[in-house]
C-alpha cells in the first residue's frame, strides 16, 4: 500500500468512527454534568445517540457491501511462452 491509499484508508476510518466518537462525548457530557448514581437522559439525547449509531451501522454496512469479498475475486490465466 502506498502513502496516499494508507492516507485514505485512515481519513476513511476516522469518518466511520466520528460517529461513536459523538456519542461517547455525549455520554460524557452527561456524565460529568449530572452528579449521583443515575443518569437521566433527555428523549432528545436518546434520539441523537439512536441516530449516530445509525449511521456507523449504515455507513459500515455500505463499506462491506462495496467492498469486494477475498472469495469473489479471481484471477485470469495468462498465456505465456517461453522459448
Amino acid at each position: 500500500m502506498d502513502k496516499t491509499s494508507k492516507a485514505a484508508a485512515a481519513d476513511r476510518l476516522n469518518r466511520e468512527l466520528s460517529h461513536l466518537k459523538i456519542i461517547s462525548r455525549l455520554l460524557g457530557h452527561e456524565m460529568h454534568s449530572q452528579n449521583g448514581a443515575r443518569v437521566v437522559l433527555s428523549r432528545d439525547a436518546v434520539q441523537e445517540l439512536q441516530t449516530s449509531l445509525d449511521l456507523f451501522i449504515e455507513s459500515v454496512a455500505g463499506a462491506r457491501k462495496s467492498a469486494p469479498s477475498v472469495a469473489t475475486v479471481e484471477t485470469t490465466p495468462v498465456v505465456s511462452r517461453v522459448n
